[in-house]
């Protein structure tokens, strides 16, 4: 269990400090009179280099180990956040903001993460490992989102940077905890063989492009759900407190989603959680918004949060086998990730051409059922290993 909580704690760590960006969209705008678009464009890009870094970092892993390829993460991602801290041109934001530390967290979080805890527990508990892993992403969330808020109050923008980049760097000796590889056996395939397996199976695509709704949904939410709030006369405090709460309930929403996945049909949660995500952002349209209001969303959307990765990463697994699941994760999050930047993108396009965020939350309800629906047909049967090459 230890290298569960291990990986739980890398995880807590990357996606919390992830989860405070929105929170410096205001201050560094206000110094560098930059709008939300082009922090929005900046986060598109980390979304967008997190997804195809994954996929680069998944070969490192299975080929050279998941300790060095979590450490390598790691320091980009702390190279980043220093990078952000002296960046006073957009340019310097996209590259350090974006690129950077969009390759930190490709090798810092869930494709990297979860075939490690996966390997090490008997089949019958990887489902709720793996919840338990994901969960600490969104304690992380719940826990530095408020700690971000309260360095920036005290210490300024920059000040705050620094904090949080120690907090990343000390993902860097816990990788040691997390090394090694997947062990190859006789007769297995070849990486390339299994990937041209995965893409040649439909239900690959399903979880492809579900996952493209997962990342639309929690980027958008993740960096506009502040700016939102505030438009709407609440305050930056309000917008800080959602965020953490979606972290606090999705601690019990990853874990039941990788509990519940041990015993029942994953793809059924799956189109559940997508569905009752709709739910909850159609709730937030119809109801004036209030502290109240705002607070019942976050726990709402909290709960469905990041079920999904438990029980995607655990598809992957279950269909295709643990030999190469880094690389095959690593594919499947790009799909999230091309979401993720278009969720961000599309959040700063619509407030600067229309001045509201009405259009992108239509944008997800409709996604939420169109991910639903992609989810029912995927066979959860194991695949017979194609021969190696």
């Amino acid at each position: 269990m230890r290298i569960v909580f291990v990986g739980a704690f890398i995880v807590l760590l990357s996606l919390g400090v992830r989860a405070t960006f929105g929170l410096f969209m205001q201050p560094m705008g206000l110094e560098f009179g930059w709008g939300r678009d082009v922090f929005s464009l900046a986060f598109a890009i980390q979304n967008l280099v997190w997804g195809a870094g994954a996929i680069f970092m998944g070969v490192l892993a299975d080929r050279y180990g998941s300790g060095k390829t979590i450490a390598l993460g790691a320091l980009f991602y702390v190279a980043g956040l220093i990078g952000m801290r002296f960046a006073g041109d957009e340019l310097t934001l996209y590259l350090t903001a974006g690129v950077l530390v969009g390759l930190g967290q490709a090798g810092t979080t869930f494709p990297i993460i979860l075939p490690v805890v996966a390997r090490s527990v008997p089949p019958a508990y990887r489902s709720t490992a793996m919840g338990i892993a994901s969960a600490g992403g969104s304690m992380g969330q719940f826990a530095i989102v408020p700690t971000g808020q309260v360095l920036i109050s005290t210490l300024d923008w920059s000040g705050a940077l620094w904090i949080l980049s120690m907090f990343v760097a000390a993902g860097i000796p816990l990788a040691w905890i997390l090394r090694g590889r997947p062990a190859a056996h006789t007769g297995t395939q070849s990486l390339s063989a299994a990937i041209r397996e995965a893409l040649g199976h439909a239900s690959f695509h399903f979880l492809f492009w579900s996952y493209f709704v997962c990342g639309f949904h929690t980027a958008f939410i993740t960096l506009h759900l502040p700016a939102y709030v505030m438009d709407k006369g609440l305050s930056s405090t309000h917008g800080a407190i959602a965020i953490a709460l979606i972290g606090l309930f999705n601690v019990l929403g990853s874990f039941y989603a990788g509990k519940l996945g041990t015993h029942r049909s994953k793809k059924g949660l799956l189109a559940a959680i997508y569905a009752l995500r709709g739910v909850g952002m159609a709730m937030l349209l119809v109801m004036p918004l209030s502290p109240a209001v705002l607070y019942a969303f976050a726990a709402w959307m909290g709960l469905f949060w990041l079920g999904t990765v438990p029980l995607t990463q655990g598809l992957i697994g279950q269909i295709y086998g643990l030999r190469y699941a880094a690389t095959l994760s690593g594919i499947a999050f790009m799909g999230h990730q091309i979401g993720s930047f278009i969720g961000v993108w599309m959040g700063g396009y619509a407030y600067r051409t229309s001045g509201n965020y009405d259009s992108v939350w239509m944008t997800g309800i409709a996604l939420s059922l169109m991910a639903a629906a992609l989810c029912l047909p995927i066979r959860e049967k194991p695949l017979q290993l194609a021969p190696a090459h």
